[in-house]
């Protein structure tokens, strides 16, 4: 018994021998350099790394550099776009540091799973996951990571489109953010983003002017990208194309990622709309939808990337576990020899030989397991990853279809504004015709041609052909006379003839020939019909029964 005793402790001693030669020096050394291999997109190497460090953290109990490697391990999947294996691991650091850890190493996390879930445009879980960061740095009077929480959930709030309560919060961020000029200066854009939401477009615009040059670092989280994209946008709100597209030009020369590349494009397309440049309009549309086609190539490269990761990182796991278990063969079997006699080494052997079947066998079922269900949910993403994209085809397949009636409405726009100007022309030589032959005494005297005369004055104030022209226009043009008279009651036949030529942007001279009136009363006309439309001063009417 007390030779078992002494043989018992002496290979204990010997087994944990290693154990204690790693140093929590050690394992930070590997967490830096897999933090560092992850921002060089080296994930593969990055996990492997980190894997090994959260193994050499876990046998220790340092809880602080296993909290570190799981968190870095979540980002790295993150980054790999695999939320749902990110998020895992952030679950699992968030209850170590719960458990083991200070309310920093709780709020870190927690802000990243806000993140992942604000990503995947899950704003509630979101803003739970952040009220819970901000709450734990109000309680233990950290201001600076109280306003970044602060300023985080204003964004979220944000992107749902929660203005208002958006404003509240990043109000509240910015006295707190003081103290890191590049959060508040973060806060700001945040703020100016806010406003233009919000309906403020000259205001945001001029204060992202503002703004811009006084930055110190406009790389930091993309506050320059924020500002120029407010201005942009703000331009765009306020129909000053030329500028916009200028703004639009400048970010797009410092090659901003492919998401933000098709809302430029899109941008550029409704500016171009505005000028009635509609061949530049369908070009940026198009760029639209090969920046679309360019993204859906991104991620599934990106999710072939995930998978091989993973696939090399079971791999090197699988390895290093084989390489542990030799060594530890080797290493027990020379202990073995030396502290006890070949009888002994031999039981030993083979009592260790049948435990590590057992746990290899064990080992085979759950790694088994594990496979079956990672291809179970790479299969599921797969299903939603092409059912994503059968729906942005149908998407792109509908704005095609817009396009096509847009075209097909102005054509008929174009044709009906064609027949107006005949009749223009028409009127004007009917016109001509009776004042020359008015303007002969011999040809005045001649009754009968004075009846034809008579029968042309009459033609000239007939509504058949008007009525036709109506019929047509309704049809080609949504019903617009009849919106018109919803919207304003009180206008004339009259006006309604009025509105309909100024709708087809004909001129003063144009609209005063068709309506038999002089150039000056048909300017006095439309100055009364937007008296009784009750128009603010300026607005013009063509623009107007645009937005109508």
């Amino acid at each position: 018994m007390t030779f078992r005793h002494f043989y018992i402790s002496l290979l204990m001693a010997l087994l944990c021998t290693p154990l204690c030669a790693q140093t929590v020096a050690q394992c930070d050394t590997l967490i830096k350099r897999g933090v560092n291999a992850m921002w060089q997109k080296q994930h593969a190497k990055s996990l492997e790394m980190l894997t090994e460090a959260r193994a050499m953290a876990e046998k220790n109990h340092w809880y602080k550099q296993q909290f570190l490697a799981l968190n870095n391990i979540g980002a790295n999947y993150y980054n790999l776009l695999d939320y749902g294996e990110a998020l895992n691991y952030y679950l699992e650091s968030y209850t170590l540091a719960v458990k083991k850890l200070n309310p920093t190493s709780e709020m870190v996390v927690l802000n990243n799973i806000a993140i992942l879930y604000s990503t995947e445009k899950n704003f509630a879980k979101a803003k739970e996951y952040l009220n819970k960061a901000y709450n734990i740095a109000a309680e233990n009077g950290d201001t600076l990571k109280t306003g970044l929480y602060a300023m985080n959930l204003g964004q979220v709030e944000n992107e749902a489109k929660n203005y208002r309560e958006a404003r509240r919060y990043i109000l509240l961020s910015l006295p707190m953010l003081k103290q890191d000029a590049n959060l508040y200066s973060l806060g700001q854009a945040t703020l100016i983003e806010n406003d233009f939401y919000l309906g403020n477009a000259i205001k945001a615009r001029q204060a992202a002017m503002q703004l811009l040059p006084t930055l110190k670092n406009p790389g930091f989280n993309d506050i320059g990208l924020i500002l120029n994209m407010v201005i942009a946008r703000s331009y765009i709100q306020t129909k000053n194309a030329d500028e916009a597209i200028k703004s639009i030009t400048k970010i797009l020369a410092s090659t901003p990622g492919l998401n933000m590349q098709q809302e430029l494009y899109s941008l550029l397309a409704q500016a171009y709309t505005l000028k009635q440049d509609y061949t530049g309009a369908l070009r940026y549309k198009d760029s639209v939808l090969a920046t679309e086609k360019k993204l859906t190539k991104t991620k599934n490269t990106e999710l072939y990337q995930t998978s091989r990761v993973k696939f090399e990182l079971q791999d090197y796991q699988n390895q290093l576990a084989i390489n542990k278990e030799k060594l530890k063969s080797e290493r027990n079997f020379t202990y073995y020899l030396a502290a006890t006699g070949l009888a002994l080494i031999i039981i030993l052997v083979l009592i260790a030989r049948n435990q590590s079947v057992k746990n290899r066998q064990k080992q085979l079922i759950s790694e088994r397991n594990e496979k079956a269900l990672e291809l179970e949910l790479e299969q599921e993403k797969n299903e939603r990853l092409l059912l994503a994209q059968q729906i942005h085809e149908k998407e792109a397949a509908a704005l095609l279809e817009q396009e096509r009636l847009k075209t097909e409405i102005e054509a008929r726009n174009r044709k009906l504004s064609a027949r107006a100007l005949y009749l223009t022309e028409r009127n004007t030589l009917i016109e001509d015709l009776i004042q020359s032959v008015g303007e002969n005494p011999a040809l005045a005297s001649n009754p009968a041609l004075m009846q034809h005369i008579k029968s042309l004055k009459v033609h000239l104030k007939g509504t058949a052909d008007w009525d036709s022209f109506v019929t047509h226009f309704e049809e080609v043009n949504n019903r617009l006379l009849e919106k018109l008279k919803t919207a304003h009651p009180a206008l004339t036949a009259n006006d309604l003839r009025l509105k309909n030529n100024i709708y087809m942007n004909l001129t003063t001279k144009e609209i005063a020939t068709l309506l038999h009136i002089t150039p000056e009363a048909c300017r006095k006309r439309k100055e009364r019909l937007s008296a009784k439309m009750e128009l603010p001063e300026g607005t013009s009417l063509y623009d107007y029964l645009l937005a109508v």
